[in-house]
């Protein structure tokens, strides 16, 4: 590792843990530095401890109103999650190998169907037949599927996020369509949570229909989807310079580890970063599952898993907020949603939202994107966003001084981001927004 990298890193305090982890200073799966092996934070360790596998987040017990003006009154909110737990998104090569435990996910119905027709669930099946088996796990689930436990995680979210705004502040009185606007991202599992979210907030929502508003997939900006072929020329760049190439080399030890355990050498998608790794791993901690062990018997140990999350930890920092142009990659990559925020509270300052509350269902890319251009990155180096992650955008009405923006983050207000100005935080979102971005991205 170069000393200009070592420089960098041990500028910023919470790397200094990711490098004690990535070189053997490892404490298991559940600690103060985080926990990836359930949804339940462990008794002893803080309520807001980061937890990968169901973020913290507003909750009646926790939460505090402003204090920088008194009888200011809550008017307006904008809340964008991450969805909760959900199978990998990635396969290795013979990922039917590599899993003791079958992923089952016929434990709550799946439905798909149009209005009009039959009220259609599917069920997801593996036939032992099936030639190209070894490809995926045993059981009923597909990739990247919702889990019951993901639903359940939902239904929580929602029941805590109405403790707040509607038994605390009394500013939600109903779910009904007129106050709440819903948008996902085209995944089922983001859909799924927003019903979760809604049942939480009023189990009576099981039985009824609420719409949830998407955009076309191919231009979709919650993951975001939009071609940015621009955005990925930085993004491309500053992937390719020593403060990214050597954390690569010198982690080529445990790539090499785990290349050999789970057939993933010489493949692409699983040497240029260690999303696929990060992924595959956290959702099996997250469940209870086993790390994955060959049929030589040789296993993934906790203390690689460990490293592969601090390392991850260091990657999403690195593209998203630390890098030279990162800035610029997320306004291109994200300015199409930083936009539909600004038009939000533009809406709102003229009068002319029709909404109390807009409620976002996205992605890890959605939520690390949002914190860096809200400025959460110029406090603190960022995490890979959790399961469940959670961006609150409130505003306050005093009596004199005019309208404030709070931002909560993960169930806690972001000190020296809790009580900006309208206008200006308006006015910040609008700096984030490229001109003329359809031009930016792809002229």
């Amino acid at each position: 590792m170069t000393s200009s990298l070592w420089q960098w890193l041990l500028h910023i305090p919470f790397l200094c843990s990711v490098i004690g982890l990535v070189f053997g200073d490892t404490t298991g799966l559940a600690s103060t530095r985080g926990v990836y092996n359930s949804s339940i934070t462990p008794q002893g360790l803080p309520w807001n401890t980061y937890n990968y596998c169901n973020a913290p987040h507003v909750n009646a017990e926790h939460y505090r109103a402003p204090t920088h003006a008194s009888h200011a009154k809550l008017v307006n909110l904008n809340a964008v999650i991450r969805h909760h737990k959900r199978t990998p998104d990635n396969l290795y090569p013979k990922e039917n190998e590599l899993n003791t435990f079958p992923w089952e996910c016929a434990d709550f119905m799946q439905y798909s169907y149009g209005g009009g027709g039959a009220r259609i669930f599917h069920e997801t099946a593996s036939p032992p037949w099936h030639p190209f088996l070894s490809q995926i796990w045993n059981g009923t689930c597909d990739e990247g599927q919702l889990t019951k436990g993901g639903l359940e995680d939902a239904i929580r979210h929602g029941q805590d996020f109405w403790s707040v705004y509607h038994h605390e502040l009394g500013f939600l009185t109903s779910v009904n369509e007129r106050d709440i606007f819903i948008r996902t991202s085209t995944e089922t599992r983001t859909f799924q949570v927003a019903g979760g979210i809604l049942v939480g907030m009023d189990p009576r929502m099981s039985t009824q229909t609420f719409p949830v508003t998407t955009q076309p997939s191919p231009i979709d900006s919650i993951p975001p989807s939009y071609p940015c072929p621009n955005a990925d020329a930085i993004r491309s760049a500053f992937q390719s310079i020593p403060a990214w190439t050597d954390h690569l080399e010198a982690n080529a030890d445990l790539k090499a580890r785990l290349d050999s355990t789970l057939g993933t050498a010489g493949l692409d998608a699983w040497a240029s970063w260690y999303d696929h790794f990060f992924d595959t791993f956290s959702s099996r901690t997250c469940h209870g599952h086993p790390l994955p062990c060959n049929s030589t018997g040789a296993c993934v140990s906790d203390a690689d898993a460990a490293k592969v999350f601090a390392i991850g930890d260091f990657e999403y920092n690195y593209i998203w907020n630390a890098a030279e142009n990162a800035t610029a990659y997320s306004q291109l990559d994200f300015g199409v949603f930083m936009l539909e925020l600004a038009q939000n509270f533009k809406l709102f300052r003229s009068g002319e939202d029709p909404y109390k509350l807009r409620f976002y269902v996205g992605h890890d890319g959605t939520m690390i994107r949002l914190a860096a251009l809200l400025g959460l990155g110029k406090l603190g180096p960022l995490r890979w966003p959790a399961l469940g992650s959670e961006i609150i955008l409130e505003v306050w009405e005093t009596e004199k001084e005019g309208h404030f923006v709070r931002i909560i983050h993960e169930g806690t207000p972001v000190q020296g981001l809790d009580w900006q100005p309208l206008d200006a935080f308006i006015h910040a979102l609008e700096e984030q927004i490229p001109a003329d971005i359809f031009a930016r991205c792809t002229g």
